[in-house]
């Protein structure tokens, strides 16, 4: 990387952010940390993360308001929730607030960093690719992450757009579950097939 990335660790376990600072500190990221969601906007404001790590569980509030709270005041930062809780609701819950990517504890480091960087490398468009399209009565736009139908605009988040990217460069052409997952997501095993099921009930609300 030209330019050291930024990440905003936002998590109460101290065992946790010491092994993930360790990590992404050797792989080039610049990283800092807060152990409170009051604290985590305090330095998301001031440090301007490139993305953030977020628990849901923080001593005082829970990190579906932080996500809310963030995508409000940076709609494009990529988010990625870490977490214990690994029902489907919980999951469903974190994406709608505006979490790009959902995982569960334990986990493994070398994944969500791969997670990272695979966000990372699908923001950098090719200097060709179209900032707009049609999809039906549908405007997308990838620069502001939006879609627009009539008067109606809505905020996609990172995968949404890129799901949307993917199936407009693919347009009537057959897309398995799987190539989605690796052309979108940046993994063949994680996240699961339920994620893009979950994902394309979010778009079709949103269209």
């Amino acid at each position: 990387m030209s330019a050291k990335k930024k990440i905003l660790i936002v998590e109460d376990e101290p065992q946790i952010v010491l092994g993930l600072t360790d990590a992404l500190t050797f792989e080039g990221f610049e990283v800092v940390s807060a152990d409170t969601g009051k604290g985590g906007m305090a330095m998301a404001r001031t440090f301007k993360p490139d993305a953030v790590i977020l628990d849901l569980m923080l001593p005082d509030t829970n990190g579906f308001v932080v996500c809310e709270q963030l995508r409000r005041e940076n709609r494009f930062i990529p988010i990625i929730m870490l977490t214990a809780r690994s029902s489907e609701a919980d999951k469903i819950r974190g994406l709608d607030a505006g979490a790009d990517d959902y995982v569960t504890k334990p986990f493994s480091i070398g994944e969500l960093i791969a997670r990272m960087r695979a966000i990372f490398r699908r923001a950098q468009r090719p200097a060709d690719a179209p900032e707009t399209f049609q999809i039906g009565k549908v405007t997308v736009n990838l620069a502001t992450q939006t879609i627009t139908r009539g008067k109606r605009t809505q905020q996609l988040s990172f995968y949404e757009a890129g799901l949307l990217r993917l199936l407009q460069e693919r347009a009537g052409q057959p897309v398995s579950r799987e190539e989605i997952l690796q052309k979108v997501w940046g993994l063949d095993a994680s996240p699961t097939n339920r994620t893009v099921d979950n994902f394309i009930v979010k778009l079709r609300k949103k269209c």
